[in-house]
């Protein structure tokens, strides 16, 4: 991880796990990172694996200049990569892998955004489906950024993070 708000994502969910393999998702508290809310996210390990974004960062919502809420996570992907952060997500939760992933963004035409991605697996009680923690931190700013929406998100890198 390269980025200081992925760090601190990171750095809190392992502070919450503890000797837990991941940290329940009643132990989130948002007023503790409050300053990083705008890259923070949570996904839903629905059956279907579609994960909708429970709660849609500020920054995803802008880059797609729309709200995000209830939408596919998969969906925010080009087709080609759909299968991979699939697999990605689904060895998140089931073997609490966290992850950093290497995305990029743009509008048809214009030069991609590089961002870095933190996925962080959480249990959610006994009877409902897993979350995911997530962090989306941009790496380089570009000009159309809040103008123009993004038409995907591509995966360029996926690490595995021993935590």
């Amino acid at each position: 991880m390269w980025q200081q708000g992925t760090i601190e994502v990171f750095r809190y969910w392992n502070r919450l796990r503890g000797a837990r393999r991941a940290p329940d998702r009643s132990d989130i508290d948002p007023a503790a990172f409050s300053h990083l809310l705008s890259d923070a996210m949570i996904l839903e390990a629905d059956e279907a694996e579609t994960y909708p974004l429970r709660v849609s960062c500020l920054r995803l919502n802008i880059l797609f200049n729309h709200e995000q809420r209830a939408r596919s996570f998969i969906d925010l992907f080009a087709r080609e990569d759909r299968q991979e952060i699939r697999a990605v997500l689904r060895a998140a939760v089931r073997e609490f892998h966290p992850v950093v992933a290497g995305v990029a963004a743009a509008p048809e035409g214009s030069e991609t955004s590089p961002f870095e991605l933190l996925l962080l697996p959480l249990f959610n009680g006994r009877d409902a489906n897993p979350r995911i923690l997530g962090a989306l931190a941009p790496i380089a700013a570009r000009q159309w950024f809040g103008e123009t929406g993004a038409s995907c998100l591509r995966l360029s890198s996926v690490r595995f993070l021993d935590a």
